[in-house]
């Protein structure tokens, strides 16, 4: 199965992403580092759609982005919202609060996204993924134990708070994409993967190039000032990799946005490891405790899903 091993290679890709992320947001202001990230994406898929646009080279290929217009345009656009308010939150609480605590929580995303399924399209949790669901409810708070020991309070923290909002917005994106990618005879959208992942980045530059200068220059020097770190531009690279291989595998046939979900949070244990090893982060041993219920909570999801 193609589509299960570009899956694991998202997963890898979108550990890295985090890394560089927490790398690039140390000390440095989120807006300007959040625009950039959506500038170089944009930048990467823009020649595709020049080329799919104004010639032939790409026809056949799976770089070829689709046309369509405002029918199409405004679901995009929608997604371009949800995306970006993720990211907002999910990049102030990132910037606040150890990797090694953020990880795990974003993990627990495939839960809220077969809550949503449960909630949205009426589908029924069977046996194994009611436990993966108790047990993703219980790392959570046993993460909150290991947080205390930094002098983090689950209850009173608003980055905490700001993290598990960027995962909930990102377990809608979830749900939303496979809105979008369904054939519409199975009640979807139909729109083309590289369409969605080209356009959705357009869109997110331009709204935050407008949050940009009309919120945070004028206020430039009353906050964190921004400086210039390589680790951006590799934010950028790693995650329009991975959604790539992500949105490919779920063109290809067979596969399961639950599963390819849930196999694309296994990079928390990438975002463990640079948080070990390069960031230095504490109390490792009980996070590791807390890493091994969610992962196993996921493997119960996995199982239950097949």
């Amino acid at each position: 199965m193609a589509w299960l091993v570009l899956a694991f290679l998202s997963a890898v890709l979108l550990g890295f992403y985090d890394a560089f992320k927490k790398e690039a947001l140390n000390g440095n202001a989120v807006v300007p580092v959040l625009f950039l990230n959506t500038l170089f994406s944009s930048i990467i898929f823009l020649p595709c759609i020049v080329l799919s646009s104004q010639s032939t080279l790409l026809d056949g290929t799976i770089l070829h982005v689709g046309s369509g217009g405002w029918e199409c345009h405004r679901y995009i656009l929608l997604k371009s919202l949800i995306v970006l308010s993720s990211w907002l939150f999910g990049y102030f609480g990132m910037k606040h609060l150890p990797l090694t605590i953020v990880g795990p929580i974003n993990a627990t995303r495939p839960v809220m996204v077969l809550i949503g399924a449960l909630l949205v399209f009426g589908e029924r949790l069977n046996l194994y993924q009611w436990i993966g669901v108790l047990l993703a409810v219980a790392s959570f708070f046993l993460l909150s134990r290991s947080g205390r020991k930094e002098g983090i309070d689950f209850k009173h923290d608003r980055w905490i708070y700001f993290v598990v909002l960027a995962a909930m917005l990102g377990a809608v994106s979830g749900l939303y994409d496979k809105y979008l990618m369904a054939p519409r005879e199975h009640g979807g959208v139909g729109l083309d993967r590289m369409m969605v992942q080209s356009w959705y980045n357009l869109y997110q530059c331009v709204m935050m190039g407008v949050m940009l200068m009309l919120l945070w220059w004028p206020q430039r020097h009353k906050t964190t000032p921004f400086h210039w770190h390589w680790s951006i531009v590799f934010i950028s690279i790693f995650l329009s990799m991975a959604d790539f291989i992500y949105f490919y595998a779920l063109s290809l046939p067979g596969a399961m946005i639950s599963i390819v979900s849930m196999i694309r949070r296994g990079s928390v244990v990438v975002s463990f490891l640079f948080g070990a090893a390069v960031f230095h982060e504490k109390n490792l041993k009980s996070k590791f405790v807390d890493l091994a219920l969610v992962l196993l909570g996921m493997l119960f999801l996995y199982f239950g899903s097949r």
